[in-house]
């Protein structure tokens, strides 16, 4: 059940807090085919099976982008934010895909408020987000996002 938060107030009292992880989520060869069509990223790594069995990592791997993108579809899983006029991705302030995602791999994202200020109208939130592979010590994508949250 994702955590409610109401107000502007509240996300500056969960400073420092981990918020939680969302479900898994399967990353399929189809997921990774659609991605590789929507940006036109058609990498053999990626999309051609056959060949990447041979390749570095043994299988076709997900795109860093893809995995960074899972983030929105995963964080109201997580949190919900109610009775704020809207909220908006602002961007990412680090990024580091740590550890490849091969296709067929299960993804949770797990959330941290970092940071909260105050800005006209609302306020910037940044948060701590890791995606982690089911079954895997290391993360596959650690980031910093940035939402910004309007009275």
């Amino acid at each position: 059940m994702p955590r409610i938060i109401s107000t502007l107030d509240e996300f500056e009292n969960i400073v420092g807090e981990h918020l939680g992880y969302s479900d898994y989520l399967a990353v399929t060869q189809e997921k990774i085919n659609l991605f590789a069509d929507a940006t036109g990223d058609h990498q053999w790594i990626h999309i051609d099976p056959e060949r990447a069995a041979d390749g570095p990592f043994g299988a076709p791997i997900a795109h860093g982008y893809l995995t960074l993108s899972l983030i929105p579809a995963l964080i109201g899983q997580v949190f919900l934010v109610e009775n704020l006029t809207f909220g908006v991705n602002y961007g990412c302030n680090k990024v580091r895909f740590a550890a490849p995602v091969p296709a067929g791999s299960e993804l949770r994202l797990g959330i941290s408020v970092a940071s909260v200020e105050r800005i006209e109208g609302g306020a910037q939130v940044v948060l701590d987000a890791t995606l982690e592979i089911k079954d895997s010590t290391k993360p596959s994508c650690v980031a910093q996002v940035v939402y910004r949250y309007y009275n």
